[in-house]
């Protein structure tokens, strides 16, 4: 747990993550409420161009220093008294890494903690678990990322499981390469792929049988927002941070994904423009995982790893 200094106290979390750098502001009540004041991202795609070489490109790395720039212009905005900064896959895993950190810290005089997988997932945990009742019985948690994919099996109480695996979408679209659109036979070769490399999954969730999907993060809220867009009064976003997506809602929004091309897509409503190339591996991504689980139940939060922080600042 993070300590304050005060029983009230305003704080942001930076989140460096492979795609996008997110903002979230909070205050904290002297009754440990939460109170989220503003959450803002950057699109960075920090592993473009080097994310299976294990480096962060010139150019990556001065497009995540000027998005901090931004956030941090928020940040003293808001009058903001503690500041803690995280970064995950595309920083942890490239070579000159710890060199963008020390960079961070040079220019911005902010530490920040790069955390492994595992320590991800435990923190993902906890922000869904602050957007939706959990009870006694397994959900499985997916945050698709764009150098990682954390995976959780948890109920409100406990993690049964937990893993990190190393197919983010920026990863996955430098490994494959996929055509535009993308190919019957291309679709074949990245099923097979992700069928053999999340065994390990498949195996976790025939012991702890989970009962539905809870999806975290970005490409998450895209699909969510295509569907709002696509029907408005089916899907109402309201003041709740998560939300059922209707799984043969999901599955036509799928094959749509499939067939479009990269112009296409990038005038959908709803679409965001970092995702434009990301989206269509992203949902081939959830398409397996939920057929090989078993799972017909998709729900997608709003929080994530940033809630999951303040989360533990308050031992919630």
């Amino acid at each position: 747990m993070y300590p304050l200094d005060s029983p009230s106290t305003r704080i942001a979390i930076l989140d460096f993550g492979t795609n996008t750098f997110n903002l979230l502001i909070t205050e904290v009540s002297n009754e440990n409420k939460l109170i989220v004041l503003h959450t803002a991202k950057e699109a960075v795609k920090l592993g473009e161009g080097g994310i299976t070489r294990k480096i962060i490109t010139d150019e990556a790395f001065e497009r995540g220093l000027s998005a901090i720039e931004r956030h941090l212009v928020r940040v003293k905005e808001f009058n903001v008294s503690k500041v803690y900064a995280f970064a995950t896959s595309a920083i942890r895993d490239a070579s000159n890494g710890k060199t963008f950190i020390n960079a961070v810290k040079d220019r911005f005089d902010i530490h920040v903690l790069i955390i492994e997988g595992e320590r991800e997932a435990e923190m993902i945990y906890r922000g869904v678990r602050l957007s939706l009742d959990m009870d006694e019985q397994p959900v499985l948690i997916l945050d698709i990322g764009g150098g990682s994919n954390e995976f959780i099996i948890a109920n409100k109480k406990e993690i049964f499981w937990k893993h990190s695996f190393n197919l983010g979408m920026a990863r996955l679209l430098e490994t494959f390469h996929p055509s535009d659109p993308i190919s019957p036979s291309e679709i074949d070769t990245l099923t097979a792929y992700l069928k053999t490399e999340l065994k390990e999954l498949f195996s976790a969730v025939k012991e702890f049988k989970p009962n539905k999907l809870v999806g975290a993060s970005g490409s998450f809220e895209t699909i969510s927002a295509l569907l709002q867009h696509r029907y408005p009064s089916k899907y109402t976003k309201g003041s709740v941070a998560a939300r059922e997506i209707i799984y043969e809602d999901f599955l036509e929004q799928h094959q749509l994904l499939l067939k479009s091309t990269i112009e296409e897509r990038r005038v959908m409503p709803g679409m965001e423009p970092v995702r434009v190339e990301m989206i269509v591996l992203a949902s081939i991504f959830i398409k397996i995982t939920t057929e090989e689980c078993g799972l017909k139940k998709i729900i997608q939060s709003d929080y994530a790893l940033k809630e999951g922080v303040i989360a533990e600042i308050l031992n919630l």
